[in-house]
């Protein structure tokens, strides 16, 4: 090649590069801007997104990604920019400052705390996925918010507080794929565009209970009703308002009065199991009480029975509220049905107080009082209600009814009376019930395992669907069948109190600072629980608020890896002989969901699966398991990788 020539390309790859160099600062410049433009929770831009401001390089160089949060490149252009899960508040940023990324195809903003109206996306046409789920956005959408994204492929704006109709611009765009509306207050008739495009299985427009058409299977109402149905609702809105101002009077009155009557009760520490080294756990409660023929105060504690007589003689029914009932045929009763009942303060937790209340001539119910909710609204709460009380399964305690008020919140469920897991396993002397054996913990733990696999199947719009799972929320009825309890909650409680409480949060995953709980937290838990029941030590590491701690499978393994297997199974199992080898594999499903890696931990199928596959006993001529073999068969345990301590932490 001539000289001229080589100078020629020389001169155009410099070119390249230079355009290339201008192009990755002007991308790195726009998402300098947008972080610049988003608050965190203490007011500033999320520090999450800190090494934006400190890469002296470009967010894609050879069409690798470079930056945080930016997942996938085409040359040195950012395509997929994911900045979920980064507690943003305030207003929808701008996401003009976005245009100068041209290659932008997906981005999300999901699980944040968003607020206020939906963001202008005019600047950005070529947005082929949009994630907003899981905000705090509302308002009405303009008809014409979604004019400009003609490429648009997937939209996701569930679980916010948006109204109105549904924009028919949404079906702008001709490569649609999946549409999800759920879970927020749209109204009116679905457009005949969306439901032309996409199935029902591609359109999820669950939890919007005005909406009206052929895809959701309700009418629209004609225009000549629509004004009187408009002047009807006008009219019923005024009603609720002035009675829940008389309401609120009412229930501030009621809690000053129970308030006085509240007896106090000192802290009491509890040593749950039998063995020098078990945990201790302080209980702040009353001892169990039968109250004949006074009821109980929902408020606080016992009510003396001039208090009851003082309310029932001239107290208006309205002073408590009103049960809602979420669970279909089911006996009604109301607020002073229960307050007649005979009942026992069952004890304190997390969340409030529990309360067993027998009606009269009626089924024994459990009565729970929820503090740590004041930021929830009451058409947010009572929707959620709606959603967990149309779970059916054997394996979920249901929630029977609810009531609502500003300061607390009430739930009702049914009595299970073998009581908790926890109380079976750790309650020593004051556990009237013998210890339990091999078959029955192996039920135990399908039963939770299967209760789990369901919420995942119906709340996929959780990405924790539990959040609480441990022993003390597993309840057992008379034949030892497990029923999960506080399932659900994460979305009514206030996120700082769940933080502090919620078994999730203590998960591996949540130990860094501004971890948060994800698909596979309620995994970890469930290898606890398991680990739990095999060796009847208490996880110590549910104590510790907020962080993960030391936890029960690093002194699993610790064992194991030893071969002390006389140290590994709780000695006060019985029924044993011949299901060593099943007790082993469950041993190691519990240390499946257990590994710290989340990229490494089972998910809930595989779990599910390899449960559903023990038995009571090994099957005839099988290998039977030892300790030795559980270490050495070709994959070295979770613990073992990441160097769990070897410490007695149960």
């Amino acid at each position: 090649m001539a000289a001229g020539g080589r100078l020629l390309l020389a001169a155009v790859a410099l070119a390249l590069a230079a355009a290339a160099a201008a192009q990755g600062q002007q991308e790195a410049d726009a998402l300098r801007a947008f972080r610049a433009a988003l608050r965190g929770p203490g007011g500033g831009p999320p520090g999450e997104l800190g090494q934006w401001e400190t890469r002296r390089d470009a967010p894609c160089v050879g069409g690798a990604p470079r930056w945080d949060r930016v997942k996938k490149c085409a040359g040195d252009r950012v395509v997929n920019l994911q900045l979920e899960n980064l507690r943003l508040q305030g207003a929808a940023p701008d996401l003009g400052l976005l245009a100068p990324l041209a290659g932008l195809r997906s981005l999300s903003l999901a699980n944040n705390s968003l607020a206020g109206a939906l963001p202008d996306l005019s600047a950005l046409p070529a947005l082929r996925n949009l994630y907003l789920s899981w905000n705090r956005l509302s308002g009405d959408i303009p008809d014409g918010a979604f004019a400009a994204l003609r490429e648009l492929q997937k939209l996701d704006l569930s679980n916010n507080a948006f109204t109105g109709p549904i924009p028919s611009s949404i079906a702008a765009s001709t490569k649609l794929k999946d549409v999800n509306l759920s879970n927020n207050n749209f109204s009116g008739p679905v457009p005949e565009g969306l439901q032309q495009q996409l199935g029902a299985d591609k359109l999820h427009l669950q939890g919007n209970n005005l909406l009206c058409g052929p895809t959701v299977g309700t009418p629209c109402p004609s225009s000549s009703s629509t004004s009187g149905s408009m002047k009807v609702l006008m009219t019923i809105a005024i009603v609720v308002v002035a009675v829940g101002a008389v309401l609120a009077v009412a229930g501030i009155f009621a809690a000053v009065q129970a308030r006085r009557n509240e007896p106090r009760y000192a802290g009491r520490t509890e040593t749950l199991g039998g063995s020098p080294d078990a945990a201790k756990v302080k209980v702040l409660s009353a001892p169990a009480v039968k109250i004949e023929q006074s009821g109980v105060d929902l408020h606080g504690g016992a009510v003396t029975p001039a208090a009851a007589g003082k309310r029932g003689g001239g107290g208006r029914r309205d002073d408590h509220g009103k049960l809602v009932f979420v669970q279909e045929g089911r006996a009604r009763f109301d607020l002073e049905d229960l307050l007649r009942a005979s009942a026992e303060v069952l004890g304190s937790g997390n969340f409030g107080a529990s309360y067993k209340a027998t009606l009269l001539d009626g089924p024994s119910l459990v009565v729970k009082r929820f503090k740590e909710m004041n930021g929830v609204g009451r058409e947010d709460f009572a929707e959620h209600m709606r959603r967990l009380g149309r779970l059916a399964h054997p394996n979920l305690l249901p929630v029977i009814a609810y009531l609502y008020k500003k300061e607390e919140k009430l739930l009702v469920t049914d009595f299970m009376v073998n009581g908790s897991l926890a109380h079976v396993l750790h309650g020593g002397a004051r556990s009237s019930l013998p210890p339990l054996d091999w078959p029955k913990r192996l039920k135990i733990i399908k039963g939770v395992a299967r209760g789990l696999a369901h919420l995942y199947e119906e709340l996929p719009m959780l990405m924790v669907p539990h959040r609480h799972l441990k022993s003390s929320n597993v309840l057992l009825d008379a034949a030892f069948e497990p029923a999960l309890g506080d399932y659900g909650l994460a979305p009514v409680v206030a996120p700082q109190h769940a933080a502090q409480v919620m078994v999730a949060y203590k998960s591996p995953e949540c130990a860094a600072p501004g971890g948060r709980p994800g698909r596979k937290s309620d995994v970890w838990s469930l290898g606890i629980l398991i680990l739990e029941v095999l060796t009847g030590k208490f996880p110590a590491n549910y104590l510790r608020q907020g962080r993960a701690g030391s936890n029960l499978a690093g002194w699993v393994h610790s064992v194991v890896r030893e071969e002390w297997t006389g140290e590994v199974f709780d000695q006060d199992m019985r029924g044993t002989r011949g299901g060593e080898g099943e007790m082993f594999k469950l041993l190691k499903v519990g240390l499946g969901c257990c590994e710290p890696d989340v990229s490494r931990r089972w998910g809930i199928d595989e779990a599910l699966a390899r449960i559903e596959e023990l038995r009571e006993r090994e099957a005839a001529g099988g290998d039977s398991s030892t300790a030795s073999s559980f270490v050495s068969d070709g994959e070295t345990t979770p613990a073992a990788r990441h160097g769990e301590p070897q410490s007695h932490s149960g």
